[in-house]
């Protein structure tokens, strides 16, 4: 007489309590390829899942974790907005993985769940749930050179660079100033609000970052985010980083003088933007060309040490209607500290 298998009881989907954090992380660890960072340097960990108590999303089974999903808040309003950050299965339990995901907004009580820098290969799966997962655009304006071989980390087809124009001025603000501007009316999502804001750039560790502020002095302000990187062999060669920009994008294409005066003054080689949402005409209207895969131009995103080559960058969204999303978000633009 065969012996009937033992099924496996049904998941259990819930949100982790603050006293699981040990465990929480030696799960990750021991069923993920290597150490991440994000979870075993306490001060990404404090940062990042700690913000309002314990931000991981779990799956059991019979009692025991199957997966668990940390994830990042956007804002702090009661119904929030959130990226998906680490995201571990154990290996017979994958399908429950992708369900815990599935699941993560409504045990967040979140409007939204996105995730910055998936998986090319993973696409499908995030579509099968009827969520979008695309590649992120690229978009980028190297600086005025008299020879192609003048450029040491890029790699551009040609010297032309998009005409702009504008009279908008960029501002950099401390996190003081930040508190009397209004902060900026968006219908965007996720919805960023001015606790993101000063949280995510004035106080991220490892990393500094340059706020500005931009108003043409009728509509809302908007906040421009750069990152200046000081890349090559002797680290002499700068590099402009706009990782994010919340406000109406309409006011863009009124600050190509400035961004142009902002890459001349820097003396950066070239400046980029990795970003969804925001249309290639109005980053052109701005100055900044896209980067399609297949056009030979090369705008390298490792820096310290540089690699000269290109970077390819995927996302998945459950609420593609006026999503934005930047370089900076959710767990991504930070050191790769071991």
């Amino acid at each position: 007489m065969e012996k009937k298998t033992k099924e496996k009881s049904k998941p259990v989907f819930r949100l982790a309590n603050l006293d699981e954090e040990e465990k929480v992380i030696q799960f990750i660890n021991d069923n993920f390829d290597w150490k991440l960072p994000l979870i075993n340097r306490p001060e990404y960990f404090e940062y990042y899942y700690k913000t309002d108590g314990l931000q991981f999303a779990l799956a059991e089974i019979d009692g025991e974790y199957a997966a668990a999903c940390g994830y990042i808040l956007c804002n702090t309003g009661k119904e929030r907005d959130v990226w998906a950050s680490v995201f571990v299965a154990r290996k017979d339990c994958s399908g429950v993985g992708i369900r815990l995901v599935s699941e993560l907004g409504k045990l967040a009580n979140a409007k939204s769940v996105s995730c910055n820098n998936i998986r090319e290969n993973t696409l499908n799966l995030y579509r099968f749930l009827g969520w979008t997962a695309e590649r992120i655009p690229h978009y980028y304006r190297i600086a005025k050179r008299d020879d192609l071989e003048d450029f040491h980390l890029c790699r551009p087809m040609t010297l032309d660079r998009l005409p702009v124009s504008g009279e908008l001025k960029l501002r950099k603000v401390s996190e003081d100033e930040v508190e009397q501007i209004s902060f900026p009316k968006t219908d965007t999502v996720p919805q960023k609000d001015l606790w993101y804001l000063k949280r995510r750039y004035f106080h991220f560790p490892h990393q500094s970052y340059d706020v500005w502020s931009v108003s043409d002095g009728e509509s809302s302000p908007a906040y421009l985010v750069t990152r200046t990187v000081l890349s090559g062999e002797n680290c002499d060669i700068p590099v402009v980083r706009i990782v994010d920009y919340i406000g109406p994008a309409d006011l863009l294409p009124q600050l190509g003088n400035a961004l142009d005066e902002l890459l001349h003054a820097s003396n950066a080689e070239y400046l980029d933007c990795y970003n969804v949402g925001i249309p290639a005409e109005i980053w052109e209207k701005a100055g900044l060309t896209e980067r399609k895969r297949d056009s030979g131009t090369v705008i390298p995103n490792y820096l310290t040490p540089p690699l000269y080559e290109n970077t390819e960058y995927f996302y998945f969204t459950n609420s593609s209607d006026r999503f934005v999303l930047f370089k900076a978000d959710g767990d991504q633009d930070r050191p790769n500290l071991t």
